[in-house]
């Protein structure tokens, strides 16, 4: 078992490269499987999550090659149509290549999806979108099988109880892409993988509109071809090193970002009284202030304050003086973290949906288990600032979403390192 062991108290500074959006290249990875040729796709990050798509790819017939940031998926030849648990069950991401297989293949029987233990994640809304294009859908043995003589566009509403769904509006439009007609997918996700995806099938050949926007229009054609095609930055990894260098006062630049995509964190962070600077596709962070101010953050769908950036926002309120107050509106039940924190010297108390915080003026060392992907993420910031060394464990979820993070870190001048026990 790997553990990442942190001396905190070091400043950090130099400039550190944001690496491809993991949210973003799985659906795309899933989208290949649409296209009858070899389609190359750059800046994908090398994380356990991209590497367990590539075997699913792989299970059902593609024939794919990763190096160096770049990923080959050729999905000319005939497609398996089955995507089984020991893999699926990995990660959520994963069921992405249900929509792909039903509209190429007709058919698809994918395992119902797992990956972090962050609260309900229903996949009501795949099934019901999809169901609304014409597929029949039987749920059996832990696996959902679709099948479709022929798909049909639709008017199809993926409201849900949270709101909008990424998952389910990447699903939706990868099928709606072969269908015939037109689809209209009203309350879709307004998210940047979101519109990466439907960048990605638009060169592909695909006929989509409205991306970015709650309606998205669809006319399906009849084939896709292969493209080759380059990620977007990570936002939430550049959230995660912005919020480093505010945490430990200091001065680094982060590069290869849109700077836009972190609007809500930006604004957040400046009211803390933290400097943010941006040109092009840098951004330079900069803490002079001693004292940082108290915040209310709400999370919600994009634009508003990302769910992915809640805990490791959290880190950061630990340290600032007064009481902050954190509203998770996306997945009420992701805040297994605060006992972690909570064990590192934090004050920080859970009322329904929302997480008081009582700033402290210093965290201390301390073993701590990560419990999902951003969690980790946040328990590893709050090691930067800490006395003494933390250690981290169950680190495999770090290794999911976050490429050669302690790597990067090193690089700047923190103190980090990993260790197998």
């Amino acid at each position: 078992m790997d553990i990442i062991n942190i001396e905190g108290g070091k400043k950090l500074q130099g400039t550190v490269a944001i690496s491809g959006a993991k949210n973003a290249a799985l659906p795309i990875l899933a989208a290949t499987l649409l296209g009858n040729g070899k389609s190359t796709i750059h800046h994908v990050p090398d994380l356990r999550d991209v590497k367990s798509m590539l075997s699913i790819l792989d299970v059902l017939g593609a024939k794919t090659t990763s190096t160096n940031g770049t990923v080959e998926v050729d999905a000319s030849g005939e497609l398996f149509t089955k995507a089984p648990y020991e893999l699926v069950s990995t990660m959520r991401a994963s069921f992405c290549v249900l929509g792909p297989l039903l509209a190429r293949c007709g058919k698809a029987e994918v395992s119902i999806p797992g990956g972090c233990v962050i609260g309900a994640r229903p996949i009501d809304l795949h099934l019901k979108g999809l169901e609304a294009l014409g597929a029949q859908i039987k749920i059996k043995h832990g696996y959902i099988s679709a099948k479709a003589k022929e798909l049909r566009g639709a008017d199809i509403f993926l409201g849900g109880a949270f709101g909008s769904s990424v998952l389910a509006t990447a699903n939706v439009m990868m099928a709606a892409t072969l269908a015939k007609g037109i689809t209209r997918i009203e309350n879709a996700a307004c998210e940047p993988e979101v519109v990466d995806l439907a960048l990605f099938l638009k060169a592909m050949g695909a006929k989509i509109s409205g991306e970015g926007s709650h309606l998205i229009e669809i006319e399906g054609v009849k084939e896709l071809k292969a493209v080759k095609y380059t990620v977007i930055p990570d936002r939430i990894e550049t959230g995660t090193f912005m919020l480093a260098a505010a945490m430990t006062h200091s001065d680094i630049e982060i590069t290869n970002v849109v700077p836009s995509h972190s609007g809500a964190l930006i604004d957040k962070m400046r009211a803390c009284g933290v400097s943010i600077e941006t040109e092009g596709d840098k951004m330079r962070v900069k803490m002079t202030r001693k004292k940082t101010e108290s915040v209310t953050v709400t999370t919600l769908a994009y634009p508003g304050f990302p769910t992915d950036l809640q805990a490791q926002m959290m880190a950061f309120m630990t340290i600032t003086p007064g009481i902050s107050v954190i509203t998770e509106k996306i997945y009420p039940d992701r805040f297994i973290h605060i006992a972690e924190l909570n064990r590192m010297g934090a004050r920080i108390f859970l009322e329904g949906a929302s997480a008081i915080v009582n700033g402290v003026p210093k965290l201390s060392g301390a073993p701590v288990m990560a419990s999902d992907l951003r969690a980790s993420a946040a328990l590893v910031l709050a090691g930067l600032v800490a006395d003494g060394v933390t250690e981290v464990s169950r680190v495999y979820h770090i290794d999911r979403g976050y490429e050669r993070l302690e790597e990067k870190f090193s690089n700047l001048g923190a103190k980090i390192w990993r260790e197998s026990r």
